[in-house]
C-alpha cells in the first residue's frame, strides 16, 4: 500500500479560527504542546543535538516572565530548523524539529502558532505506516483541535 501524500498546504479552517479567536499566550503553550508531543521522534536519532528542545524552552520563559527579546526567540527558531535542514532526509525527526522551530516563533506573532500542529502532523504522518497514516494524523488533529478548545476553555475561568 502507498502512503498518502502529506501536505502542509492543508488548511484547517476550524482550527485555524479557533487559533484566530484565542489569545498569544494560550497559543503560544499550545504550539509548545503540540510540539513536545513529537519531539521524540528529533531526541531519539539526535540525542545530542538540543537545539528544538531549546526552542520550546525559551517560549516557555517568554510565557512565564513575559520578556520579549527579539534576538533570542530568532536564534531559537533558527536555530530548531537548522537541526532540521541537518537530517537532510524528509522523516519525522525533521518535521518535529520544525514544530519545534514554529513554535517559538509564536512568541513574535501569535500566527506562527499554527506551524507547530502541522508539522508535528507532518511527523506523525512521516513516522506511520501507510495503512495507518491517515488515521493517526486524523487522530491528531483532532487531539490538537481538542487541546487548543481546552486551553481556552482553562484561560476563561
Amino acid at each position: 500500500m502507498k502512503k498518502s501524500k502529506f501536505s502542509i498546504a492543508h488548511k484547517d479552517k476550524p482550527m485555524e479560527a479557533l487559533a484566530r479567536e484565542t489569545d498569544h499566550k494560550t497559543l503560544a503553550v499550545w504550539a509548545i504542546d503540540c510540539a513536545e508531543r513529537v519531539l521524540p521522534y528529533f531526541e531519539e536519532k539526535y540525542p545530542e543535538d538540543h537545539r528544538p528542545r531549546q526552542a520550546l524552552e525559551t517560549l516557555r520563559t517568554w510565557i512565564n516572565t513575559g520578556v520579549f527579546k527579539m534576538a533570542v526567540i530568532r536564534k531559537a527558531s533558527l536555530d530548531s530548523h537548522a537541526a532540521a535542514r541537518e537530517v537532510g532526509e524528509d522523516n519525522a525527526a525533521r518535521s518535529a524539529a520544525r514544530a519545534c522551530g514554529q513554535a517559538v516563533a509564536t512568541a513574535h506573532v501569535s500566527t506562527h502558532a499554527i506551524g507547530a500542529p502541522i508539522y508535528a502532523q507532518q511527523a506523525i504522518h512521516r513516522a506511520t505506516s501507510a495503512a495507518d497514516a491517515d488515521a493517526a494524523v486524523a487522530k491528531e488533529r483532532d487531539w490538537q483541535y481538542q487541546h487548543l478548545l481546552e486551553l481556552g476553555e482553562t484561560k476563561s475561568r
